[in-house]
């Protein structure tokens, strides 16, 4: 098989081949005595999943980045291959998209952003799939793995058709476009579902287990919800957030509650400061933004009741003083006694980014034997 869509993994999994690899890419360069260590699996386990993943190519031994010689077998470290293997990704944003090619460890090689094409439907997915298989083309001493797509919508990860309102897209083949220009295999998925997967997958060292939730706020909101190191993926669809009623008189005035995506993105701000003649970053409308960002993660925050919260997106980065505005209004309008930190997203600005890459890696993570092996 070459093309074709495959539903994304979004999920940390214990199959041995995936526990090593994961142990290798995050810990490496790594001995096998190690990998046991780490990973609980036995000598023979872990020297079986080393050749498996060394013979198609994800794994390499490094000889030269061994210690000291000492009596006996030489410990030669394990390091995943970043040197002959990449993915391309594709997060597409209601103004902006963004293009990144990536290693197998998920570290981005080369990203840039490109307006989203306001034309037809088809055209613009044909557009921008274009692009990414151009780009990816630039990499040609590179085996392309994967393409993965993340975006806002709808999204049908069996067949990678998606919906997506803002854009005007209406059963639109995304996965099947980008397979067929790439030549690979294709993963799409709803985006903030996919930039919490980033956390899980690609952060590395944040603790997955318990329950956690993850919240984007830019033009528009969206959640996601992670249990025991797997992102939750709703059988119809991700739910939305971004009709919470919220209380704004700077940014919505004359009204009691507004909608929370009617109030967060730079078009309100842009707004609320013609209209009283003040800079779209004053304090009277950061601060407000801020107020009304913390006590819409507090209502999710008492219903479900988290191990650990994960905020990303302009909207929550944009006051001056960071986090500290929206963690006072969270810790303020919360009503349950235990404290909890709002986190920020490991990947900062380039969340979309990440986003992209881990829904391109997800399946390879997940079982990269047969990942790898069907291609």
């Amino acid at each position: 098989m070459r093309g074709g869509v495959i539903p994304a993994a979004l999920q940390l999994t214990s199959t041995p081949a995936a526990a090593v690899l994961h142990a290798i890419r995050i810990g490496g360069p790594v001995t096998r005595d190690q990998l046991a260590s780490t990973t609980g699996l036995s000598a023979a386990t872990i020297n079986r999943q080393v050749h498996a993943l060394a013979a198609h190519g994800l794994v390499a031994e490094r000889p030269d980045l061994a210690g000291p010689k000492t009596i006996g077998r030489p410990k030669n470290p394990l390091t995943i291959d970043r040197d002959s293997l990449c993915v391309a990704g594709l997060h597409i944003g209601a103004r902006r998209s963004v293009l990144v090619i990536a290693d197998l460890g998920g570290r981005t090689l080369h990203s840039h952003a490109v307006l989203t094409p306001s034309s037809d439907q088809q055209e613009a997915i044909e557009q921008l799939c274009a692009r990414l298989a151009e780009l990816a083309g630039r990499f040609g001493g590179r085996r392309l793995l994967w393409g993965g797509v993340a975006l806002g919508g709808a999204v049908d990860a069996e067949t990678g058709v998606v919906d997506h309102r803002v854009l005007g897209w209406h059963q639109l083949p995304v996965g099947e476009t980008l397979a067929a220009r790439l030549d690979t295999p294709v993963s799409v998925c709803e985006h903030v579902e996919a930039m919490a997967a980033a956390e899980l997958l690609l952060a590395g060292s944040r603790d997955a287990s318990g329950t956690g939730l993850f919240f984007y706020a830019r033009e528009t909101a969206g959640m996601a919800m992670t249990l025991e190191g797997r992102v939750h993926v709703p059988e119809r669809g991700a739910g939305t957030i971004a009709h919470l009623p919220v209380s704004a008189p700077v940014l919505a005035p004359g009204h009691t509650r507004v909608r929370l995506q009617n109030v967060i993105g730079d078009d309100a701000a842009q707004a609320a400061a013609h209209r009283l003649g003040i800079d779209p970053d004053s304090s009277r409308i950061v601060d407000e933004r801020a107020r009304v960002l913390g006590e819409a993660v507090a209502m999710i925050r008492d219903v479900i009741n988290p191990d650990t919260i994960v905020v990303a997106g302009d909207a929550f980065s944009a006051h001056p003083h960071g986090l500290a505005p929206v963690q006072a209004a969270f810790d303020e309008a919360s009503t349950l006694d235990r404290p909890l930190e709002i986190a920020p997203s490991r990947f900062g600005v380039h969340v979309q980014e990440s986003a992209a890459v881990v829904v391109a890696l997800s399946v390879i993570y997940a079982d990269p034997i047969a990942a790898v092996a069907t291609l």
